[in-house]
Order: C-alpha cells, then sequence, then structure tokens
C-alpha cells in the first residue's frame, strides 16, 4: 500500500500512529519534496509547526530503519514563490500531484485539501483532528486552584505565581530544572491541541515565538533566536468577579451608566484590570441591555457566550474596527492599547458614537492620560476620554474625571494667559488634581497641589492698608474690606447702605479719594460672612477624614486652616471628605492636628 501524507497530518504528529496500524503495515510511504520543503521554510521562520514537522519524520525514519515501513521522498522542490504561496493552494496541488502519479493514498487531515482530492479522484483519507482533553496538558499540572501564572525555563526549576491580587508571591514549583527537550515536546503538545480544540486559538506565530489562546490559559512560547533559551509561560484568571464585588460608591456607578462613554482602565500589569474590565462588560450587557463587543490580541478577556470577541482581522486591529462599526455595538472593549495605532482607533470609534473602554498599563493614575498625549489632538481628549479608573491589588483606588475648560492655567497671574485647559478631578472629592495644556510649543501636565498660592507682594499688602486708612479718616463709622486686584487697581466692600454715600453725587467723592492715592477703586457690597463649621478629622492608612454629616452629603465646602483658605471639596455620601495622605493638602491637615490649629469648612454657594 502507498500512502503519500501531506503538511497537516505530519505536523499534527498522526502520520506516525497511523502506519503502524496492522491495515498499513509495512506500507510504503511517499513524502513529497514539497511537504519538506513547507516544513524547512516554516521551522527557518522560527515557527514551532515547522520543528514539529520535521520531528515527525525523523520518527517516520526510525521506522523505516527498524523495516517496519518503507520510507521514499519524491517530487521536486518548490521554489521560493510556490511555498509563500502555499495559502492559495500551491502546495497543496503538489502533494497532491504526487498522489496521482504514484497511485498512493492521500492522508490528510486538512478538510479542503480531502474534499479537493476526492472531487480529482484521488483516493483519500481524511483523518479528523484529534480533540485532546486540555485538562491532561503536561502543563496543566503544574496549576491549582491558587496559581495565577506558571513560568518554564531550560535549564530552570519551574516556578509560579501564587496567591490572590493583592498579595502573589514567585515560588518554585519543581525540584530539578526542565531540559529543552522536555520543553520541546511540552510546547509540541500546546499547539496540537490548541488546533483541535474549538475555543482555543493560536494568536500569534512569529520567528522564535509563539502566543496560543489556549481556553482560559494564555500560553507564550519562546524559542532561540528569540530568546536564549526555551521558554514557557503560561498565564490564567485568578477571579472572575461582578462590579457588584467591587462596593463601588452609586455616584460612580451613576457615571458609568448615564455619562462615561469613553474610559481607560489603567493599572500596573497583574492589577486586575482584565478582571476590572470583564466586570464591566458584563455590567454594560447585563444591567443596560446593551451591546458588548471586545477586541483583543490575544483573545483572553472571560466574558460570556453573548459578548463576541474579535482578533485583528487580517493581523490589522484597524480592519476589526471598520467591521465593528458595521455591527454597531453600543459598548467596545478594547484589551491591552500600547502602540499609537491603537490609541487611533480607540479615539475614532469613539469619535463615531461607540461607547470605548480601553485598558492601558500605568503605574501612576496620571500616565494613562499621558499615554494619550501626542497621539491624538489635545483639545479633543476629553471628548474621547471622559473618565479613567485606576486598578492596584484588584480594587478601584482612583477614578479621576476629565473635562476640558479656558482658564488662565494654576500658577499664572495675567489674564491673556487664558488657554484651553484639560482639568483632571478626583472623581469623589471633585479637587482639581493635574491641569494639562500648551505653552508655546510644549504640552504641560501640572500636577496642581504641587504650586503653592503666591505670595501677595508687600508693596501691596501697604497699599491696602492706605486704602483702609484712607476710608476711616473719611467714613469713621464704615467697616472697610480692601483687596488689591493689580498694582493700580484696588476693590473696596462696604455695607450695601453706605455705597451712595462713599460714590457720592456724580462719583465726585470716590474720584477725589482716587486722585489722592493714585489707583483706580470698585466699591462692591459686603455680603454677610457665611457661618463656619468646625469639623473633626480622623486619619487612617490612606486617607485623611473630614467628617461632616449626612445632612451634608452632596453640598460643597471650602476648607480652611487657621483661617486661610486650603482647598474645595464635595461631601461624599458617607458625610466625609477624604483626601489622601501621599499629597501635599494632607501634610498640612496633619501639621494642623500636631499643632491644635482650627479646621474650619464654609459652604459655598
Amino acid at each position: 500500500m502507498r500512502i503519500v501524507p501531506d503538511t497537516s497530518v505530519i505536523v499534527d504528529g498522526r502520520i506516525t500512529e497511523i502506519v503502524q496500524k496492522k491495515k498499513f503495515k509495512g506500507s510504503k510511504v511517499i513524502v513529497p519534496a514539497a511537504v519538506v520543503s513547507e516544513l524547512e521554510y516554516q521551522a527557518n521562520r522560527g515557527r514551532e509547526s515547522g520543528f514539529n514537522g520535521l520531528e515527525e519524520l525523523k520518527n517516520l525514519q526510525k521506522l523505516h530503519k527498524k523495516g517496519e515501513i518503507s520510507l521514499t521522498f519524491a517530487g521536486k522542490r518548490p521554489s521560493l514563490e510556490e511555498i509563500t504561496l502555499s495559502r492559495g493552494g500551491e502546495i497543496d496541488a503538489m502533494i497532491r500531484d504526487i498522489a496521482k502519479k504514484h497511485n498512493g493514498i492521500l492522508v490528510t487531515s486538512d478538510r479542503v485539501q480531502a474534499k479537493v482530492a476526492e472531487a480529482q479522484g484521488l483516493e483519500v483519507i481524511y483523518i479528523k483532528p484529534q480533540v485532546l482533553d486540555y485538562k491532561k496538558l503536561e502543563i496543566m499540572k503544574y496549576f491549582d486552584e491558587n496559581t495565577m501564572s506558571v513560568h518554564l525555563k531550560e535549564n530552570v526549576v519551574p516556578m509560579a505565581k501564587k496567591g490572590k491580587i493583592g498579595n502573589i508571591k514567585l515560588v518554585k514549583i519543581g525540584s530539578k530544572p526542565l531540559n529543552r527537550s522536555e520543553l520541546s515536546k511540552m510546547a509540541r503538545e500546546i499547539i496540537e491541541a490548541a488546533k483541535s480544540d474549538l475555543k482555543s486559538f493560536i494568536e500569534i506565530e512569529r520567528e522564535g515565538a509563539t502566543v496560543v489562546q489556549f481556553r482560559e490559559y494564555r500560553i507564550s512560547i519562546a524559542r532561540p533566536p528569540f530568546s536564549e533559551a526555551y521558554e514557557i509561560t503560561a498565564v490564567r484568571p485568578v477571579a472572575k468577579v461582578s462590579l457588584e464585588d467591587y462596593k463601588l460608591p452609586n455616584k460612580l456607578i451613576k457615571r458609568l451608566k448615564d455619562v462615561a462613554r469613553g474610559i481607560l482602565i489603567a493599572g500596573p500589569p497583574g492589577a486586575g484590570k482584565s478582571t476590572f474590565a470583564q466586570a464591566i462588560a458584563e455590567f454594560y450587557k447585563e444591567e443596560m441591555n446593551s451591546v458588548v463587543k471586545t477586541m483583543e490580541s490575544p483573545r483572553d478577556l472571560q466574558v460570556s457566550d453573548e459578548i463576541t470577541q474579535y482578533a485583528p482581522l487580517e493581523r490589522d486591529m484597524q480592519k476589526t474596527a471598520d467591521i465593528l462599526l458595521l455591527v454597531r455595538p453600543d459598548f467596545t472593549i478594547y484589551d491591552e492599547m500600547r502602540k499609537t495605532k491603537d490609541f487611533k482607533i480607540f479615539a475614532d470609534m469613539r469619535l463615531a458614537g461607540v461607547g470605548m473602554i480601553g485598558v492601558v498599563h500605568a503605574t501612576r493614575p496620571i500616565d494613562a492620560i499621558q499615554r494619550v498625549i501626542g497621539r491624538v489632538e489635545l483639545g479633543m481628549i476629553p471628548s474621547i476620554i471622559d473618565t479613567t479608573i485606576f486598578i492596584k491589588d484588584g480594587k478601584v483606588e482612583t477614578v479621576y474625571d476629565i473635562s476640558l475648560t479656558v482658564k488662565v492655567p494654576t500658577g499664572m497671574t495675567e489674564e491673556d494667559l487664558a488657554r484651553p485647559v484639560i482639568e483632571v478631578r478626583d472623581f469623589e472629592t471633585n479637587e482639581l488634581v493635574y491641569e494639562i495644556y500648551t505653552y508655546g510649543e510644549q504640552t504641560v501636565v501640572m500636577d496642581v497641589s504641587k504650586i503653592s498660592a503666591p505670595k501677595k507682594a508687600p508693596v501691596r499688602t501697604l497699599a491696602e492698608k492706605e486704602i483702609e486708612r484712607e476710608f476711616k479718616k473719611r467714613f469713621p463709622h464704615v467697616d472697610v474690606k480692601v483687596k488689591m486686584e493689580s498694582d493700580n487697581r484696588a476693590k473696596v466692600w462696604v455695607n450695601e447702605k453706605y455705597i451712595p454715600q462713599i460714590i457720592g453725587k456724580k462719583g465726585r467723592t470716590i474720584e477725589k479719594i482716587e486722585e489722592k492715592l493714585g489707583i483706580s477703586i470698585s466699591v462692591e457690597p459686603l455680603v454677610e460672612k457665611k457661618k463656619e463649621k468646625e469639623i473633626t478629622v480622623d486619619v487612617n492608612d490612606n486617607h485623611i477624614v473630614l467628617n461632616f454629616g449626612t445632612e451634608d452629603v452632596g453640598k460643597s465646602y471650602d476648607i480652611f486652616v487657621d483661617n486661610e483658605y486650603l482647598f474645595t471639596a464635595t461631601v461624599g455620601k458617607r458625610g466625609t471628605i477624604k483626601v489622601r495622605r501621599d499629597i501635599d493638602l494632607a501634610k498640612v491637615i496633619e501639621k494642623a492636628i500636631e499643632t491644635n490649629l482650627p479646621i474650619t469648612a464654609k459652604p459655598r454657594d
């Protein structure tokens, strides 16, 4: 019996199994030169499938030397052009020609190849892809319920990261180092299983590197020349949670429902960004009855069947975006945004009206926004991103609100320096944290908390006292408050009933004062002083908590230390205002507590 195997049945390692069966014992195996050339081409490009196929040919040679089969090679070596056009069927056609010429039985696990061969009148044995029990894979023995990732490397004892997010440790899970043969066998098993499993995919195959999404496991295989040694890294999600598990404040839930349409989820590697993205995806699907899709490479988010996961179409995520715009989802999760092209695709889809949730790596909350700067027009950022959520140790640590206004940036004083400014505010306290604007050709990201209030020039203090003295001399019964607006302009506040007396008939009285002092004066009614509220303060590991009361929830207050203005914030749902201890404002409050200075609050209009 003459058997002609094609590339598919050699790569998946099934041909040696077949020829050892009683039915095919003593068969003449004719391997087309086109198969050898294709395997050589794949191996030279560092692809695991090429190495797997060459290993299978070695196994056939061993059977040939034992006399169990007769092995020959036939046909001409294909040109480089024919090999590169293998997707178009050039190599498959050459293999069929060899089977026809030698009157052999074509053995294949490629369904299209089998159908074409049958249509040409060839005898065919079609072997369905073998469905392996993924739980029996060699690499699975390294996982237990607490394992987050497994790290296997040539000549190194197997290692694993174990624990829960926020408390993960790297530990040894073996007693002796692995060798290249063991890792190569394991890699081959993974790739074969991925090809036969309908829920698994070979996402990336490059020279020296292969990335497999095997069910919920993301497995990266690296080998020389890409890496100096053979290495396999397998990662799996350690938890699948709902948005309720994060115990988010109602204010943030309401924003996610009603306002947020451009969200960045940021955090360091392993912080739980993808887990939170999965929870948001399920939230939008269930709570808002929305159509949700994902854009991923590789596809490793663990979402329900109703949420379709898209990979780069023809290795291009822009083409995926084009299809999604035709599908018209309500929300799209864009996982692992890194390159400029990713951010531009995100911006394009957001401006097209799709709700977008992007996942980015960042070590600080502001870094997520800084990664967008320079990749899209600065003034468009608030239209693209309105909310950033920073995840650390599996928890929502910081939420920023992003908006655009026109004003003089903090720290500048001249009114003609007004410009468009992106304000980044702490979502919980409404405290201004950063300002982003252009100054000349530079884009400035200013930490507002580090800008100290400008000190009043001594000459202005003297001028205010002189103006107050002049008014007291002319109107001794009138309480006066004075503030210099500039070097030649002042504002004076008095009780409203005395304003006509101070202005005088046709403004003559105030004109005389202005002439004497040599400055312009505007007179304003003195508004009754707002009632101050003294507040108690608690200090914990992460925050300073200003205690108000449930009756003040939602109200805005100016906070003062020893009658000096400090900041403005809104009382949260628990009747408190929280200030993170790692910012300068917290240090001022702590010092006030130590020195027994009064901490008070005044309601804003």
